[in-house]
């Protein structure tokens, strides 16, 4: 069967972009791939975090997958920390990419901003350990936004590097797979930028444990524009904030853009908003109240992350020891 890698940081609250641009989707991948979904702590310490809020906020992730309906008896869901191989394949491809790949990673560039002088070796290097943690699950397919697939392409290229250098082809080149509407859910203060845990403003995303109260109010104070909504998406062009909206509703509803300004051509903002507010509740309902009961059991929540890694180590265990051969190390 083919084979899935994705992951996500524990590093905030989840949110409405992480569950309609992936974790959604991840639930839907699952009858059809082998699947492995990570919390991806290792990623998170690029930036410094918190010791006690990042252990809460790795439950709280694994919560959230399980509440969102992936099954983790059907598929491994761990945390990247407790694979070893992980970051010894990440020094591995370290040697192995180039700095002027790096160099080009568009989003290393806009999380450090004027300050890359200061940013840690992580950040900067972290696209190798995303390329570690796929290839050394040999996996064959890679969920991604379209803001991630150049750390994808450099995945395929440090792979393609490795089995020149090596005259082997031990490592797949992963495909990516993308999906439809709102795959990048965008901020509900900005349309132009990614909704995100980072965000200063709070009223800039909804988050997966909001209550219907603060949903309907994130999303009545969302901004948007004076004119009406029009009748095709194709009217939506150079409105940011209007295209966002009707985006999530489109992809909450599981429907195209086209067909929810059909329901809505002609009308003001304030009749949708109260309908999208309604909507995200119905749907985000059900997954919120399982995802806090999850949350008041962190017995189960561990005994799914312990058991999903014990999983991961028996995969990752043969790659990495058939990398440390090709490369000549020699294993007593």
């Amino acid at each position: 069967m083919k084979r899935i890698f994705s992951g996500v940081q524990p590093t905030g609250n989840l949110h409405l972009g992480n569950y309609l641009g992936a974790i959604r989707n991840w639930v839907n991948l699952q009858n059809d791939y082998e699947c492995l979904f990570c919390v991806v702590d290792l990623h998170a310490i690029t930036m410094w975090q918190e010791p006690d809020e990042l252990r809460a906020n790795t439950r709280e992730v694994t919560a959230g997958l399980i509440a969102a309906g992936i099954d983790p008896k059907k598929n491994i869901i761990f945390n990247q920390s407790q694979v070893a191989a992980h970051a010894e394949l990440a020094w591995i491809f370290n040697c192995v990419a180039r700095m002027g790949w790096l160099n080009r990673m568009t989003q290393f560039k806009e999380k450090a901003g004027k300050h890359k002088e200061n940013a840690s070796i992580g950040l900067y290097a972290y696209p190798n350990l995303m390329a570690a943690d796929i290839l050394l699950y040999r996996a064959t397919h890679v969920p991604v936004g379209e803001d991630q697939k150049q750390h994808l392409e450099l995945t395929r290229d440090i792979a393609a590097k490795f089995n020149n250098d090596f005259a082997t082809d031990f490592f797949p080149l992963p495909e990516p797979l993308i999906f439809g509407e709102a795959t990048r859910v965008m901020s509900l203060k900005d349309g132009t930028k990614k909704m995100s845990k980072s965000d200063p403003s709070d009223l800039s995303r909804i988050n997966m444990t909001d209550s219907a109260e603060e949903i309907a109010k994130k999303i009545k104070k969302a901004r948007t524009d004076a004119e009406p909504l029009p009748d095709t998406a194709k009217g939506l062009e150079g409105r940011a904030e209007a295209a966002n909206l009707v985006g999530i509703y489109a992809a909450l509803d599981e429907v195209s853009s086209d067909e929810v300004l059909q329901q809505f051509a002609g009308q003001g903002f304030a009749g949708f908003k109260q309908q999208l507010a309604d909507l995200a509740v119905a749907k985000l309902g059900p997954i919120q109240d399982e995802m806090r009961r999850l949350m008041g059991d962190t017995t189960h929540v561990d005994q799914v992350l312990k058991d999903g890694s014990e999983r991961a180590r028996e995969l990752a265990e043969p790659t990495i020891r058939e990398v440390q051969d090709i490369i000549g190390f020699l294993r007593a």
